[in-house]
């Protein structure tokens, strides 16, 4: 049984679509779970058809959605970096590194989940993985936790081989389900083509579903 897991993604929104189901199942098994998020996704594209949001409440409105998604999964604690969203590569490294190295020591988790750099497509995914990987290489090799790595670029697979985690979530559908609609700025579209059944790619429902079933990580391997 894990002792702490540690979550480190720069949107609200990444803790649920790529992983909500696994840190349910610690959740519910009693693993206290922690969330860096670095930024409030102001920048996001998604702002409702009709409006509901503009440029200036958005990162209200999605700070909002990431608590009522954060209580429907059970991550007792968010932190929040505060970054300006779609920026993060170009913030100082080491100021970050130095961050995140001292919530590491702080709170001393047994696992981090967290995105694999170079594979998960978002300039701010892959910048917050490289520096998350980063500061836990800083510590000793017996204080390192495990680092499940989500990877999603289309390369992923042929270069890094298959995942070695592929979690079976199916009893937690429904939990991420409902972290999924909190976010409803980013999952508004897609969760009205469901329910309307208006879908021109069979391959778009399969999936949406698969996001329900299964979750898949690499296991980090520091050199």
């Amino acid at each position: 049984m894990e002792q702490h897991v540690l979550v480190v993604f720069p949107h609200p929104d990444d803790e649920t679509f790529g992983c909500g189901g696994t840190i349910a199942q610690f959740a519910k098994s009693g693993v206290p779970v922690t969330y860096i998020c670095g930024t409030l996704g102001q920048m996001g594209r998604n702002m409702g058809k009709p409006f509901f949001a503009t440029r200036e409440s958005l990162p209200n409105i999605r700070e909002a959605e990431l608590a009522e998604a954060c209580q429907a999964i059970g991550i007792q604690h968010v932190i929040k970096l505060g970054l300006r969203d779609k920026t993060i590569e170009f913030e100082d490294p080491e100021l970050l590194i130095d961050r995140i190295e001292q919530i590491l020591r702080e709170i001393r988790p047994s696992l981090v989940l967290t995105h694999y750099p170079g594979y998960a497509v978002h300039p701010d995914h892959n910048a917050l993985g490289d520096v998350t990987i980063r500061a836990i290489a800083r510590l000793s090799v017996q204080d390192r936790p495990v680092v499940y790595a989500h990877a999603f670029s289309h390369d992923s697979l042929d270069v890094l081989g298959p995942p070695d985690i592929v979690n079976d979530i199916s009893a937690m559908s429904e939990v991420k389900l409902a972290a999924i609609k909190a976010h409803g700025s980013q999952s508004q579209g897609i969760l009205a083509r469901i329910a309307k059944g208006q879908f021109n790619e069979q391959s778009f429902e399969s999936s949406f579903s698969h996001l329900l079933e299964s979750e898949s990580f690499w296991t980090y391997r520091f050199s």
